[in-house]
């Protein structure tokens, strides 16, 4: 049976197979056409993956987990978004590019996979040179991820939690560490060792097509540590795995213990990315321990025991950044 197939849907670790072709809707709450809420620029992701320019950020209707806490419940629960073909989807990559996207940066897009693939090897046919990012929540499965080998340059999972308790707790999914650790596996071994582009600023109105993209002329992820500070360059990551992690209240442990195995299992062929914007929306009524930020010193305890460890490839997260200002607003731009 063909993973990549909307008959019997079997694309993420819910494995509803129901007909998503004949009305039918899975756990994520669409059917098999494309619905996003949103394509513009977004600032708001690692430093190399928006810069100064920004990430062309598609944002997909429907989710997978249906996290208790979801920071973006307005579109994952399927409730807002349009329906776009694989055609328009296309045309949606060639306008963020003209707006001067940095990369495509399609969000929460693995329930409408077959459709995605055909938009990007579409893209690809027309000569379209930007890089493509995957953000995920990690929930993905490892054949679903396969299929993607070639076209993505960038993988953006969550790895959200190493207890089952808690996975399934917050986000109704109790194997939700060991469909994440494999389809992580399976990120870092398409990508490899991150690679990044550097531009000095004066330089950053030349086209994107005139970057080296040749993995010889990239920079490595020593390298990239050294100067990233330098307020004069601007640098992107051009091919690598970057996971996420965010701290939940009162969850430290859990969170050294996601740090643990990703250093132990991938060491310096990715970099994590150690997140504080925990943000208590109404959504949380029912979880009264999950209605407040995270503090700083739990912020620190876990910075402190990933340096223990001994990473060096890491994104941190200064000031507070725990705000609604942060989360999109779905209006639909860039899609009509």
């Amino acid at each position: 049976m063909s993973n990549m197939d909307y008959k019997n849907c079997i694309l993420c670790p819910r494995r509803c197979q129901v007909d998503r072709t004949a009305g039918s809707f899975g756990f994520c709450g669409q059917d098999h056409r494309i619905r996003a809420a949103r394509a513009a620029l977004h600032f708001w992701e690692e430093p190399c993956i928006s810069g100064s320019h920004g990430s062309g950020a598609v944002f997909f209707s429907g989710c997978n987990l249906k996290c208790v806490f979801c920071q973006n419940e307005q579109i994952a629960k399927g409730d807002v978004g349009k329906v776009i073909s694989p055609e328009r989807l296309t045309e949606i990559f060639f306008e963020l590019k003209e707006q001067g996207a940095n990369n495509i940066n399609l969000v929460t897009a693995g329930h409408f996979l077959p459709g995605v693939i055909d938009a990007i090897e579409r893209a690809k046919d027309e000569g379209f040179d930007l890089d493509f990012v995957y953000n995920t929540s990690g929930y993905e499965e490892v054949d679903s991820i396969r299929a993607l080998e070639g076209l993505i340059d960038i993988y953006l999972p969550d790895l959200k939690y190493v207890s089952s308790d808690l996975s399934r707790k917050y986000s109704h999914a109790g194997d939700y560490f060991e469909k994440a650790s494999a389809a992580i596996a399976e990120m870092v071994r398409q990508t490899g060792e991150p690679g990044f582009s550097i531009k000095k600023q004066h330089e950053m109105t030349m086209a994107y097509s005139l970057w080296e993209k040749e993995a010889s002329h990239l920079i490595d992820s020593v390298e990239y540590n050294q100067i990233c500070d330098d307020p004069d360059l601007e640098i992107y990551m051009r091919r690598g795995t970057i996971v996420r992690h965010l701290i939940l209240p009162g969850q430290t442990e859990d969170s050294k213990a996601v740090i643990r195995y990703l250093y132990e299992t991938d060491g310096d062929e990715i970099y994590i990315s150690i997140m504080n914007q925990f943000t208590p929306l109404f959504n949380v009524a029912d979880y009264p321990e999950l209605n407040r930020k995270v503090t700083a010193k739990e912020y620190d305890e876990v910075l402190d025991f990933a340096i223990s460890l001994g990473v060096e490839n890491a994104f941190l997260q200064e000031g507070d950044v725990a705000l609604e200002s942060f989360i999109p607003d779905f209006n639909y731009e860039g899609i009509d």
